[in-house]
């Protein structure tokens, strides 16, 4: 087990090291903000949809290690999924990571964050980019907040 959580640690570092999708969207869509009062990771996330469908998926912000690499992870994830499986994802993903999902099978490499359920405090962290894309998706204007 403690190669796979070696290997889970790996995935992290490198998402946070090397962000994926880490830019703007200049004529994105959809855009929602997210800040996590407890630590103050701020992100915010800009989608392209056209036809139901998320064309174009990008964040930029600041946080610790875990809200970086669950923003990138994210926007890799999600790229060319219908909104109907976003939402899906999203509760499959939540439920993983505050513990109350059996099974991290079907994340993907978003199961490499299914360890923050150990830490609490990390969860907010870890769904921060999540709760900015739900927002964005229901064309929310006001920051959306973790507390």
């Amino acid at each position: 087990m403690s190669g796979l959580r070696d290997l889970y640690q790996e995935v992290i570092l490198d998402h946070n090291k090397r962000p994926r999708n880490f830019r703007v969207i200049e004529q994105a869509s959809h855009r929602a903000e997210g800040f996590n009062p407890l630590c103050g990771d701020r992100v915010t996330v800009y989608l392209n949809i056209q036809d139901g469908v998320i064309q174009d998926l990008a964040f930029q912000g600041s946080g610790c290690a875990i809200s970086t690499a669950s923003a990138s992870l994210m926007t890799d994830a999600l790229k060319g999924k219908p909104i109907a499986e976003v939402e899906a994802l999203f509760q499959d993903f939540h439920n993983v990571v505050t513990g109350n999902g059996d099974s991290p099978r079907g994340l993907g490499k978003l199961a490499v964050l299914a360890g923050v359920r150990d830490y609490p405090s990390r969860v907010k962290c870890a769904t921060l980019a999540w709760h900015a894309l739900r927002a964005a998706l229901e064309q929310r204007t006001e920051t959306v907040a973790t507390e």
